[in-house]
C-alpha cells in the first residue's frame, strides 16, 4: 500500500483531515511555522539585495526530525498550510527542510477541513505559488527593517525596551490623533423643540418635533430663540398640512469577512479581535461533533472576500425554501460585490454545512464556540434571504410660519430579520395615531431640551478595524495581532471598551510622526500594501520593492541620529513607600503592563505590582479595595492588604454609599440582571440596576 504524509500547521486540524483520508494516509502538524529570520540580529543581508537569513526556529528540533523521518518512509509528501500567503510561505520552508522540489506537485489546498474538500484537494497537488511566498517575505523582511532600523534609536533616545512597527505605529497614530481630535474639541450648544400632540378625544400623544421655519431647516442655537419661538407658537393651531405614507426595505448584510466577523463579535458578543480569531480557528480546523467526530464547522477564517461557492449557495437555498417557505428565498441568488481591492482567492466564511443548525450541535461546543458558530449560521443564512419590509409614515404639522414634523416606521414582513437581528430591529417603533390633512391637533405640551455637539468616540477594537479596512491598512490576518501588539507594548490600554493611547504610546507616537512621517502615513502604508499585492497577483520584484521602501527609511533613521534629542518620560510619583530605602515609588510601563518600581535605580531595586485603587474601602478592615487580575487577565476587586486581608469580590464598586449601612455599594451582573447591591456580607441591600 503506498504510502502519504500529510503536513498541516497544528493538531487540531491533522486530526480532522485523518479521519477523511485512508489508511495509506499519515497526517502530521509542524506545529506553525518552521524556519523565520534571527531573532538576536536584523537577518536580512541589506548589501546582496536583501537576502534573508533564514534559521529553523528554537525548539522545533524534534518535531522536524519526526517529520523528516516521516517524510523519508513517505512514497508522496503533501503540503496542506492554510490557504493564503502566510501558509504558502511554511509550505515553501517546509519543502527546503525536507529537500522536496518546490516546483513539483506538492502542495494543496481547500478552503474548509470537509471530506470532500480533502478528497478533491489530494487529487489536484499543485506546485508551490512562488508570487505568494514573495508576497510574504516582503512583508516580513520590511518589517523587520522598521523593527531592526527604528527601535535601536527609540531605545537610545527614549527609553529601553520600546520598539517600533509599520503597521502597529500607523494604528497607534490613528488613536492618539483621534484622542487629540477629543480634547481639542469645542462642543457647540444647540436646543430642540419637541410638541407632545393629541387628536381631539383622545388621551394618547405622540411627538413631533420642531423640524424648519418658512420651509428651511431650523437651527436653534440659545435659549433665548427657543423662548421667542415658543412664545410665537403658543395659542396658535396645530395643524396637519402633509401626510407622506411609504415603504422601506431592508437588505441583508453580506455573509462574513475576517473584518466583519471581528466587528461583528465585538459589537453582538463582546469578543476581542484576538478571542474571535481563536476562536474561529477552532471552528475551522475541527471541532468533536456528537454522531460525526471531528469535523471543520466553517470555511477560512482569513479572508475579505464575500464570494460564495455554487454548491453552498444551492445548499443554503434549498434550505431557506425548506424551513421558512418561498417567500423568503429571492428570485435570484444574491451576489454581492467585494470591498476595493480585495483578495478573492478565498470564500466569505461560512458554515462549511448550512444544514448544521447551531442549536443542533450546541452540546458539542463550548460556550464561545457555540456564539461565534452561531453568529456565523444566521449571517449566511440571512445573507440569502428576502429583503425586511417596513411602512413609514411622515406627517408635516404646521403652526404659523413653523413646521414640526414626526416620523415613524413599522416592520410588517421580516424577512431576513427572521433569522439574523442587528441591535436596530431592538429600537421601540415610532407610534403615530393615523391623522387626516387638514386636522387639528391639541397640544399637551412644548418641550425644550438643551443639547452639546459631541466629540468623536474614541476608537473600539472594532471601530479600529473598520478603519484600518477602509484605509487599506494591513491584511484580514493582521488586524488581531496589531490591536494586541500595541497594548502588549504598553503603548494603548483599554478603557471600558474604548482604546486610549497611554502617555508612553504619545511620546512614542510624536518621536514616529516627527521623523518618521512616511513610516505613520496612511497612504504610505496603504501604498506599501498595494505593492505586496502586486508582488502576489503580478509577479513584481519583490526585492525591489523592498529596495524602494528601504532607501527613504535609510535617510529617516540617519537624519534621527542626528538631530533627535535625548526624551525624558515623566514617572507618575505614587504615595507608596519603598520599603528598602524610603522613597515614593513611581508607575512605570513593562512588558506585562503598569508596576511600581524604586526612583532609586539601580542602587535600589525593588519594584511591586501596580494596583489600582477603585475609591471604595473593604468593609472588613477599611484598606483599599484594589482592581487586580486573575491568570486570564478577567478583572476582579480584592482588598489592598491581601493576605491579611482575604475580602474579594466580582461585584465592581460605583462609588456610592449604601443608605443602610453605610459601606460601599457595588455592581453586580447576576445571569445578565444587573443590580446593585452592599459590599458588606451582613447588610443584604440590593437594588436594579
Amino acid at each position: 500500500m503506498a504510502k502519504y504524509l500529510v503536513i498541516v500547521e497544528s493538531p487540531a486540524k491533522a486530526k480532522t483531515i485523518k479521519k477523511f483520508l485512508g489508511k495509506g494516509y499519515k497526517v502530521e502538524a509542524s506545529m506553525g511555522h518552521v524556519r523565520d529570520l534571527p531573532k538576536s540580529q536584523m537577518g536580512v543581508d541589506i548589501e546582496n539585495r536583501f537576502e534573508p537569513k533564514y534559521i529553523t526556529i528554537r525548539g522545533k528540533g524534534p518535531v522536524l526530525s519526526k517529520i523528516r523521518k516521516m517524510a523519508r518512509d513517505a512514497d508522496k509528501v503533501f503540503l496542506a498550510t492554510d490557504p493564503d500567503r502566510e501558509g504558502e510561505a511554511i509550505s515553501w520552508h517546509l519543502t527546503h527542510i525536507l529537500d522536496i522540489d518546490d516546483h513539483s506537485p506538492c502542495r494543496i489546498e481547500f478552503n474548509e477541513i470537509t471530506r470532500d474538500a480533502i478528497k478533491k484537494a489530494i487529487k489536484t497537488p499543485r506546485p508551490i505559488n512562488e508570487k505568494l511566498v514573495n508576497a510574504q517575505q516582503a512583508r516580513r523582511i520590511v518589517d523587520r527593517l522598521v523593527g531592526y532600523k527604528i527601535s535601536p534609536l527609540l531605545w537610545k533616545k527614549v527609553r529601553k525596551g520600546l520598539s517600533a512597527g509599520r503597521v502597529q505605529s500607523v494604528s497607534l497614530r490613528l488613536i492618539c490623533d483621534r484622542e487629540d481630535e477629543i480634547e481639542n474639541f469645542v462642543p457647540e450648544e444647540y436646543w430642540t423643540i419637541t410638541a407632545h400632540l393629541r387628536r381631539k378625544g383622545e388621551n394618547k400623544t405622540f411627538e413631533a418635533e420642531l423640524h424648519s421655519f418658512k420651509g428651511k431647516k431650523i437651527s436653534i442655537k440659545t435659549k433665548q430663540q427657543v423662548e421667542d419661538i415658543i412664545a410665537r407658537i403658543k395659542g396658535r393651531p396645530f395643524t396637519v398640512s402633509r401626510i407622506n405614507k411609504g415603504t422601506k426595505t431592508r437588505s441583508p448584510s453580506p455573509p462574513y469577512t475576517t473584518s466583519s466577523l471581528q466587528q461583528d463579535a465585538y459589537n453582538k458578543l463582546g469578543f476581542s479581535a484576538k478571542r474571535t480569531m481563536i476562536t474561529a480557528q477552532q471552528l475551522y480546523e475541527g471541532i468533536d461533533i456528537k454522531g460525526e467526530g471531528s469535523v471543520g464547522l466553517v470555511t477560512y477564517i482569513r479572508t475579505d472576500s464575500t464570494r460564495v461557492s455554487d454548491e453552498a449557495m444551492k445548499q443554503v437555498r434549498d434550505l431557506i425554501e425548506e424551513k421558512w417557505g418561498e417567500g423568503y428565498l429571492p428570485e435570484k441568488p444574491r451576489i454581492y460585490k467585494g470591498k476595493k481591492g480585495a483578495q478573492d482567492a478565498h470564500e466569505a466564511i461560512r458554515p462549511t454545512s448550512a444544514n448544521r443548525h447551531p442549536d443542533n450541535i450546541k452540546g458539542s461546543l463550548k460556550p464561545d464556540q457555540y456564539k461565534l458558530y452561531r453568529l456565523i449560521w444566521q449571517r449566511f443564512v440571512a445573507s440569502q434571504m428576502t429583503n425586511a419590509r417596513y411602512d413609514t409614515l411622515t406627517v408635516n404639522i404646521e403652526n404659523g410660519d413653523y413646521t414640526f414634523r414626526a416620523s415613524g416606521s413599522k416592520l410588517v414582513y421580516k424577512g431576513f430579520l427572521e433569522v439574523f437581528k442587528d441591535d436596530k430591529d431592538d429600537k421601540k417603533e415610532r407610534d403615530i395615531p393615523l391623522l387626516n390633512e387638514g386636522e387639528v391637533l391639541n397640544v399637551k405640551k412644548l418641550a425644550d431640551k438643551q443639547h452639546f455637539t459631541q466629540p468623536p468616540a474614541r476608537y473600539t477594537e472594532a471601530s479600529l478595524i473598520k478603519t484600518l479596512e477602509e484605509e487599506g491598512i494591513g491584511r484580514p490576518s493582521t488586524y488581531a495581532p496589531i490591536i494586541s501588539t500595541i497594548i502588549q507594548r504598553g503603548y494603548v490600554e483599554r478603557e471600558k471598551k474604548s482604546l486610549k493611547p497611554t502617555y508612553l504610546g504619545g511620546v512614542v507616537n510624536g518621536v514616529m510622526k516627527e521623523y518618521f512621517k512616511d513610516i505613520v502615513d496612511i497612504d504610505f502604508t496603504a501604498e506599501m500594501e498595494k505593492k505586496l499585492d502586486e508582488i502576489e497577483d503580478e509577479g513584481i520584484d519583490w526585492k525591489k520593492v523592498v529596495e524602494e521602501f528601504y532607501q527613504p527609511l535609510e535617510h529617516m533613521v540617519q537624519f534621527a541620529e542626528g538631530e533627535m534629542a535625548k526624551i525624558a518620560i515623566e514617572e507618575k510619583e505614587t504615595d507608596v513607600v519603598c520599603e528598602k530605602c524610603g522613597r515614593n515609588m513611581v508607575v512605570k510601563h513593562g512588558r506585562y503592563g503598569k508596576f511600581l518600581a524604586c526612583p532609586g535605580f539601580p542602587e535600589c531595586r525593588n519594584t511591586k505590582p501596580y494596583l489600582e485603587k477603585t475609591g471604595a474601602n473593604c468593609p472588613r478592615c477599611g484598606g483599599d479595595i484594589v482592581i487586580r487580575k486573575t491568570r486570564k487577565k478577567r478583572s476582579f476587586f480584592g482588598c489592598i492588604n491581601y493576605p491579611e486581608c482575604e475580602f474579594v469580590t466580582w461585584d465592581k464598586p460605583i462609588g456610592e454609599k449604601c443608605p443602610e449601612c453605610g459601606n460601599n455599594l457595588a455592581e453586580r451582573n447576576n445571569r445578565g440582571r444587573r443590580e446593585i447591591v452592599c459590599l458588606n456580607e451582613e447588610c443584604g441591600y440590593t437594588r436594579k440596576r
